[in-house]
């Protein structure tokens, strides 16, 4: 359990690339599984939660192989082989690929047990349970909801009409691949439209897609058991990834970076669009499509950060982003307000709680609300020299990695194992382009 110690004033200046998307680097390891013949994926985001998806695939019967850094081939069952595995499967940390196996497991007929660390077991399932048994799953979790679980799918999976209670795309692609292996229409509406990633590959792979707007909803409706076609995917760089370096550029005086590759799909770059109304200076360069997804470059300079009560964004589009958006907004000048964020209370942490008393320690005025948080800027460094509990969440760890470099005093993150979940490189990566971080331990 090494510690991280961010501690630094220089600016940043360099170009980096971050790690593949998670999302779509999880997508393409399940959706080849289910395609018949071969599938190469470049650009493959190799963190602990990615390789969860791959071990989990291989234990249902897909050959899935590495062949070099980021390129990957993967030998697909077809939809409807998928195969009872031999052992419990170890999800680690990745609630996205437990929620989205859940969703394939439905519609086949095998038993599968899951489980995963201290942090998966503690978040609940029942989201997509519910919407799973009108498919025809059965379940046996802890408490009704948590993992460990078994869950046995069904060989006459019932296609669902199904309407999300609340955004989350986790949900939606899980309705959607329970669907794959359904006869007839599939159907996923939504009050508001998460990322579509599973949407478009699914396409590319010859899959019937199609979305509309009806009545106030965004509409999904999936043709059932398609022949899914191999196709080579190239997975672009993570913008959930690259938020953290938006967000150090941003506010350590003198940055000045360029961020390369990074995947510009429109119902994720909500955190773009929240650091430009605080004034953030960001350019959008040489945009581009890689893989079906608009790809663009980035450059950033340093700016003088203003809060903001009202953001220009549906909170959808940029959830994981929240708690690195707290630590520009503990930097700016003014208060900020952030609403509509009880999503934040069910991921790997509580996301709101832990950044609320990791801000407070290190010297910053808040006040925290069921669905938000209210923060009172301090308009350039913060005090900082605390220690801060990552409670095994990855983003908390990098959040207080990058407000570090603004604190008078240097921020200890008391376990930085978590970073390797998602983005392995964040170290080496941000001390090349001039921030002070140091492992101890």
């Amino acid at each position: 359990m090494p510690s991280l110690i961010s501690s630094s004033h220089a600016a940043l200046t360099g170009t980096a690339r971050v790690p593949g998307d998670k999302s779509i680097s999880h997508r393409a390891i399940m959706l080849s599984a289910l395609a018949v013949g071969k599938s190469e994926v470049t650009g493959l985001l190799e963190g602990e939660d990615v390789l969860a998806t791959a071990a989990a695939m291989r234990a249902m019967g897909a050959r899935v192989e590495r062949l070099g850094e980021g390129h990957w081939v993967v030998e697909g069952v077809g939809v409807g082989g998928l195969m009872t595995p031999d052992d419990i499967i170890d999800m680690g940390n990745s609630g996205t690929s437990t929620r989205l196996i859940m969703g394939l497991i439905a519609s086949h007929g095998i038993t599968v047990t899951m489980t995963g660390d201290a942090s998966l077991r503690g978040r609940p399932m029942g989201r997509v349970m519910v919407p799973l048994m009108s498919v025809g799953a059965e379940f046996k979790a802890r408490d009704d909801k948590y993992l460990p679980l078994t869950m046995t799918g069904t060989m006459d999976a019932m296609p669902t009409d199904y309407t999300t209670p609340m955004a989350s795309a986790q949900v939606k692609s899980a309705v959607l691949l329970a669907g794959l292996n359904a006869p007839g229409i599939t159907t996923v509406r939504e009050r508001v439209a998460t990322r579509d990633h599973t949407e478009r590959m699914l396409k590319a792979m010859g899959a019937e897609v199609h979305t509309t707007e009806e009545n106030g909803h965004f509409v999904v409706r999936l043709k059932g058991q398609p022949e899914l076609t191999p196709v080579n995917f190239e997975v672009p760089g993570d913008i959930s990834s690259s938020a953290f370096l938006l967000v150090a550029a941003s506010i350590i005086p003198g940055s000045d970076i360029t961020v390369e590759n990074v995947g510009m799909n429109p119902l994720r770059t909500g955190i773009f669009y929240a650091l430009q109304a605080m004034g953030a200076d960001i350019t959008i360069m040489h945009e581009r499509t890689l893989g079906g997804e608009p790809v663009a470059d980035l450059r950033v300079r340093a700016a003088k950060l203003k809060g903001v009560t009202s953001l220009p964004v549906d909170p959808s589009t940029m959830i994981d982003e929240f708690p690195v958006l707290f630590c520009a907004a503990a930097v700016a000048e003014g208060t900020s307000r952030f609403e509509g964020l009880e999503e934040l209370r069910v991921k790997e942490s509580d996301r709101l709680a832990v950044m609320a008393s990791g801000l407070k320690a290190c010297g910053v005025e808040l006040s925290e609300f069921e669905d938000g948080i209210e923060i009172k800027g301090r308009g350039g460094r913060v005090p900082g020299g605390a220690k801060v509990a990552t409670h095994l969440d990855h983003r908390i760890a990098m959040s207080f990695s990058v407000l570090g470099q603004m604190a008078e005093s240097g921020i200890t993150i008391d376990d930085a194992a978590p970073i390797q979940t998602s983005f392995p490189v964040f170290v080496d990566l941000l001390k090349g382009l001039g921030a002070g971080l140091e492992l101890e331990g």
